[in-house]
């Protein structure tokens, strides 16, 4: 029988945080701001307890995100860019394992905080929707779908759950959105492609969390969130999704325009 057990709590949570995100984008601006500073100050505490520092370097190391990425906000970029470099500088200097690990995801971490950031304040509230769309589509596409066809494993040394026809089903529901968007913006065909790589990078990230937590020896990044886990949990997809478009909108056009 198919397992949907943990449905309820993952619904019951995800309403209380598509409440509080949905009225951050609204209100846009700082409440925004702030609440992606928190966010990603969380996960990165969660990811140096992840990989073993004790409370205090952790809380340090997340306290410092927070605040990096808050002042990233009304900083210039050019400004801003030392100081969300100097967390995973300070957690070199923190830390005395795994230090490649915490470089690497910190990094990802801030730079998606900072991404979002920027997307909502430069391109406004319906972009701001359909990236969510995007990565949210993906991922409930992909969870049905795996769970209901079932099929060989994408990867099951590091995500024994996930296989091919979730991953697929998930980048077929990206490109729908993409495809819906295309007929309440101006936006060109290349926004079908976009939210298909997107997509797939929400997957890596998703991936790559999970690779982090099965080499600790961990079932989630914490405990915060009843049926998912911590922040890192929740929001592994839409960072590595927010890490790739930031890339796309700093060197082309977007949104794409048609051809």
């Amino acid at each position: 029988m198919t397992n949907f057990a943990d449905l309820m709590p993952r619904i019951a949570t995800a309403l209380v945080l598509v409440v509080i995100g949905g009225a951050a984008v609204w209100a846009a601006g700082p409440w925004f701001a702030a609440l992606i500073a928190v966010v990603c100050g969380i996960m990165v505490w969660e990811l140096a307890r992840m990989i073993g520092a004790d409370q205090k370097r952790a809380l340090a190391l997340g306290g410092l995100s927070t605040g990096a990425l808050a002042a990233a906000y009304v900083l210039p970029l050019g400004l801003a860019l030392p100081l969300l470099l100097a967390v995973p500088m300070a957690g070199i200097a923190a830390l005395h394992i795994h230090r490649r690990i915490f470089m690497t995801f910190a990094l990802a971490i801030l730079f998606a905080g900072l991404g979002l950031t920027q997307h909502l304040t430069n391109f406004g509230l319906i972009w701001m929707l359909w990236l969510i769309g995007v990565v949210v589509a993906s991922d409930i596409a992909g969870y049905f779908a795996g769970r209901l066809l079932g099929g060989p494993k994408f990867w099951p040394t590091v995500s024994p759950k996930k296989t091919w026809s979730g991953t697929v089903a998930g980048w077929v529901a990206a490109g729908l959105v993409g495809w819906a968007v295309m007929g309440v913006t101006t936006a060109g065909i290349d926004l079908i492609g976009i939210s298909v790589a997107l997509a797939m990078m929400a997957q890596m990230g998703d991936i790559a969390e999970s690779a982090v937590k099965r080499k600790m020896g961990v079932k989630d990044s914490s405990n915060l969130l009843p049926g998912h886990g911590g922040l890192f949990d929740r929001f592994d997809a839409m960072l590595g999704a927010a890490v790739l478009l930031f890339v796309i909108e700093s060197v082309a056009e977007f949104p794409p325009v048609p051809a």
